[in-house]
């Protein structure tokens, strides 16, 4: 997407530097550093320190960790201890598991001189299939943003609730959640984004407003906890968010208060749609309460927070008491019944096991054999 003017992935191979590189996403929108990952290590903190962050762009990340490692050693042992390093750096979003299977399954079975030059072009491509992916389910929700502008006043905008950042920024390109909205704007349907902050890492605030900025899409930020209000005074048209893993039954699990977005939509009537690939789908998962283990971060996260002081200077500040005990769980599971539909590459489908398979059928072999 377009930053200052200028055409960016998330995560790209620089051919002349012979590395990967990637958005420091910690630092936007104040900043727009541009990192080299050049060996393992700088892969794992990328991803567990959250340089990156988001379903997708955290798995297209450990393929290339995985890729790279191969360059500096293409054993056996390594592959296997680089694939488990990685796997242990975030819990929650099932693309990870799913990108280092794809790795280890296809590199196993070569010898180890040709591991590195397939490895790369195996991340390569699943970088390019999921910026398709991605623009595939922008297509399908750009006709359900079209259907409610049609009854919309002359140049009225459609008005849009997001929860964290399931943008471009979540993934190589395009976004989950965001990709809907910006064929929208190409295709000069007026739409206003509500982008709430996302506490505690505040990933609307940071990074959701700043890609929207660069876009030139109308939006404004609100506290979390104004969804709510808002829906109420009839100020919200739908609600879109991504997810960072899907149970079979269609629960969705995503960043902690989506969960309370989909009870305010529902009691208010409002359609609540949730944009996913479909390696984000976990088909070994019947129940997403019970069953999709939720990442429970540091308290720093909570009880400090960054910003820009009136000076410029990027600081870290506490907001809280020093002997204030903290809970952090990351995600929350969205029940199925309180979802509208999900917006897959391959169209859009009630959020249950059927639904999935209507859109997936290969599916329902795969789901018989591992029975």
């Amino acid at each position: 997407m377009i930053v200052n003017g200028k055409a960016y992935r998330s995560i790209w191979f620089d051919k002349g530097a012979a590395c990967v590189k990637i958005i420091d996403q910690r630092w936007l929108p104040h900043d727009f550093p541009i990192v080299e990952l050049r060996n393992r290590e700088a892969f794992i903190a990328a991803i567990r320190d959250m340089w990156v962050r988001g379903a997708p762009l955290i798995g297209a990340t450990a393929a290339y960790g995985v890729a790279t490692q191969m360059v500096i050693d293409p054993s056996d042992n390594s592959l296997q201890e680089t694939c488990n390093l990685l796997l242990a750096t975030r819990p929650t979003a099932i693309n990870l598991r799913w990108a280092l299977d794809e790795m280890k399954d296809l590199l196993e079975p070569l010898s180890e001189r040709e591991r590195a030059a397939i490895a790369f072009e195996r991340a390569t491509q699943i970088c390019n299939e999921d910026v398709e992916c991605n623009r595939k389910i922008g297509v399908y929700g750009l006709e359900l943003i079209r259907e409610l502008s049609i009854d919309k006043p002359l140049g009225a905008p459609v008005n849009i609730l997001t929860h964290c950042n399931a943008g471009w920024l979540a993934t190589v390109d395009w976004g989950t959640a965001t990709s809907p909205i910006y064929h929208a704007h190409k295709e000069n349907i007026p739409v206003h984004v509500y982008v709430d902050e996302t506490r505690p890492r505040n990933q609307g605030a940071h990074l959701t407003a700043f890609e929207l900025g660069q876009e030139g899409i109308n939006h404004q930020l609100i506290v979390d906890n104004a969804g709510g209000h808002l829906m109420q005074h009839a100020k919200v048209d739908m609600v879109i968010t991504g997810t960072d893993r899907t149970a079979a039954n269609g629960d969705v699990c995503n960043k902690i208060g989506t969960y309370l977005k989909a009870l305010a939509a529902r009691d208010n009537g409002i359609p609540f749609y949730v944009a996913l690939p479909s390696s984000t789908i976990d088909w070994t998962i019947d129940n997403g309460i019970s069953d999709i283990p939720i990442e429970e971060r540091d308290a720093i996260e909570v009880s400090k927070i960054w910003g820009k002081l009136d000076d410029g200077t990027i600081a870290r500040v506490q907001i809280s008491p020093d002997d204030t005990p903290v809970a952090n769980p990351a995600f929350d599971v969205t029940p199925a019944h309180l979802v509208t539909g999900l917006i897959t590459e391959r169209g859009v489908c009630e959020a249950s096991r059927e639904g999935l398979l209507e859109l997936f059928p290969e599916r329902r072999k795969a789901s018989s054999e591992e029975e």
